[in-house]
């Protein structure tokens, strides 16, 4: 709406009345804005920590954080152009640079909630933890002497402090079966201990070559399907 009442202004230009009045509510605006984006850009800045802008927006797990301060970064830049499309309408009498400002606004707000669906698509059809969290659960699999060979893992978000976890295992021959449950026992307690976020987590005792079929399997399966 903001981009076609832009381009109508543009294609029928006229003078803005009561521009003092504009610039008044414009004031206020930016003022109670500002204090929101601060609010929202402390608490970003709290939660990303040493990663960078961007890095922090693509591993951040809860849209919440990043939402907020999007949408206030939006609000900010919208309301500084409309300022300054007043003011090129009043000082250097082109009145159809209202129109171009409209235009501009929409054009932010659009962009802004391109990102915002960008961003959020991962969590809303499923997300796997990140790479430092896999990496983690791998040394810890890895760490253990029972256990032959991880033959696969699986993770889901479920939320951004809830992480569902699959493992696939191979374990050593020789091993009992008493052995296979502790290990398990073990594993789950460790996990949970060193990643709070890991609230289900599920191991599949299996060989590392009947893996290996399933999954070749799986793959026959889809390609057949495709063609």
């Amino acid at each position: 709406m903001s981009v076609y009442e832009g381009i109508q202004k543009v294609l029928h230009p006229h003078s803005v009345t009561a521009p003092y009045i504009a610039y008044v509510v414009l004031t206020l605006a930016m003022i109670f804005e500002a204090g929101a984006w601060w609010v929202a850009f402390r608490e970003f800045d709290r939660a990303r920590g040493k990663k960078s802008l961007l890095s922090a927006v693509r591993d951040s797990k809860d849209p919440t954080v990043f939402t907020v301060l999007f949408e206030d970064t939006a609000a900010m830049l919208g309301l500084v152009v409309a300022f300054a499309g007043l003011l090129g309408v009043q000082f250097l009498g082109l009145a159809w640079l209202d129109g171009v400002a409209s235009i501009l606004i929409g054009v932010i707000l659009g962009t802004t909630a391109a990102l915002l669906a960008y961003e959020t698509k991962g969590l809303l059809i499923g997300e796997g933890a990140s790479p430092e969290v896999i990496a983690k659960i791998e040394s810890i699999i890895n760490a253990t002497p029972a256990i032959k060979n991880l033959n696969e893992i699986r993770t889901l978000h479920r939320g951004p402090e809830d992480i569902l976890l699959a493992l696939s295992v191979d374990f050593i021959d020789e091993v009992t079966a008493g052995t296979v449950e502790e290990t398990i026992y073990s594993l789950e307690r460790t996990i949970k201990m060193e990643m709070p976020t890991v609230r289900r987590l599920f191991i599949e005792v299996q060989a590392k070559e009947h893996h290996e079929e399933m999954i070749a399997e799986e793959h026959a399966a889809i390609a057949s399907e495709e063609t």
